[in-house]
């Protein structure tokens, strides 16, 4: 049963289509997402390691399928909408370029010397929107209207007057509750995981996460008591694993009590609109927590040396093959190149190098940059 504020159904899509005989258009848009190009082509793009790093590692596509875990399995407790909580998980990353978030910005960089700049979540619109071409009736995937404000409103606040290409998406209103859950999850995913990841790649190690991270340091005296004999990386997967627990079981309760204390004036999806400020989040106590955990890698992991080379590979990649094109636009693909005469040079090329994959990139670097 969904909670009275959840979204119950669609407003619709930008191209009317008739009712499917046993799918609602939640689980349509899941579908949809699911069998794009896009979101296969996740598998080989880099969340923390690349795979010349090792490929033992998440990349962004199991990734997104571990935050649509998460977000089910809260969605459920919360009596929101499962489907379209699943729909936006599985999409949530579908904008990102290769190299993980050193291609972002060195991606956004060198569009600012055009004039213009990259975001991930903007670019996932024009995927789903226009790129991505699988049915004779429309361009994109024509995903519903809640789907697309999602993909826009989950993790920020776009302001109106600054981008009125999105008016259609009521910037000025709260997203509802399925999106704004994504943005937690999301958060709570990767900061688990990645201790994970770092300690597996054994760029951290346990003193060092335990001396860092108190609430890691807590649960090991724990899962050491009950477990001593486990070996050190059993024991660090039982720490992980009671710390995502606390984290999750923390922004079912919080957000439950940050409705409960917003009423009566929240009790339908508008008044979730109207409200001032986002529901789903984590209580004081346990985002101190998740901060000071994030804090850690990235002193410690996402500036690691050890991956420093990694982030000067999509630096050097993609601004040397930006800057080849920009000087050579004949060199991009013939479909590429017609595009050209609709929209500016800098943003065809942008789209381009956004849908490479890490291998993929690569393989354009060696052909038209030299060796990598």
């Amino acid at each position: 049963m969904l909670a009275p504020y959840a979204v119950a159904h669609s407003l619709g899509r930008r191209h009317p289509e008739p009712s499917h005989a046993y799918r609602n258009d939640f689980q349509r848009d899941r579908d949809r997402v699911i069998h794009s190009r896009a979101f296969r082509r996740l598998e080989a793009k880099t969340q923390v390691f690349t795979r010349r790093y090792s490929d033992h590692f998440r990349n962004r596509l199991t990734h997104t399928i571990e935050v649509a875990q998460i977000s089910r399995t809260i969605a459920a407790q919360l009596g929101l909408n499962v489907d379209l909580v699943e729909a936006l998980a599985l999409v949530h990353d579908i904008g990102h370029p290769p190299f993980g978030h050193a291609g972002e910005k060195a991606l956004d960089s060198a569009m600012r010397l055009h004039g213009l700049s990259f975001d991930h979540n903007l670019h996932a619109l024009r995927i789903v929107e226009d790129f991505e071409q699988r049915y004779a009736g429309f361009r994109g995937l024509n995903l519903t209207v809640e789907v697309r404000e999602g993909i826009i409103k989950h993790s920020r606040d776009y302001d109106a007057a600054e981008y009125p290409e999105l008016t259609e998406y009521v910037l000025e209103s709260r997203p509802p509750l399925e999106a704004q859950l994504i943005d937690a999850t999301d958060e709570i995913a990767y900061t688990t995981a990645d201790l994970d990841d770092g300690f597996e790649a054994r760029l951290l190690t346990l003193d060092q996460i335990k001396d860092a991270v108190p609430v890691f340091a807590r649960f090991l005296g724990d899962v050491e008591t009950v477990y001593p004999d486990a070996t050190k990386k059993l024991q660090f997967n039982e720490v992980l694993r009671r710390i995502l627990d606390r984290w999750i079981g923390d922004l079912i309760g919080n957000t439950q009590a940050e409705i409960h204390r917003a009423r009566p004036s929240i009790t339908t999806l508008e008044d979730i609109r109207a409200c001032p400020d986002r529901l789903v989040r984590l209580s004081s106590e346990i985002e101190k927590e998740r901060r000071g955990t994030k804090q850690f890698l990235y002193q410690n992991l996402y500036f690691s040396p050890a991956l420093e080379s990694e982030k000067d590979d999509a630096e050097r990649v993609i601004t040397a093959l930006f800057d080849l094109w920009m000087k050579h636009p004949e060199k991009l693909p013939t479909s590429y190149q017609e595009k050209a005469g609709a929209e500016p040079l800098a943003r065809v090329i942008c789209d381009y190098i956004a849908g490479m994959t890490d291998n993929f990139i690569y393989e354009q670097y060696d052909r038209n940059c030299g060796t990598s």
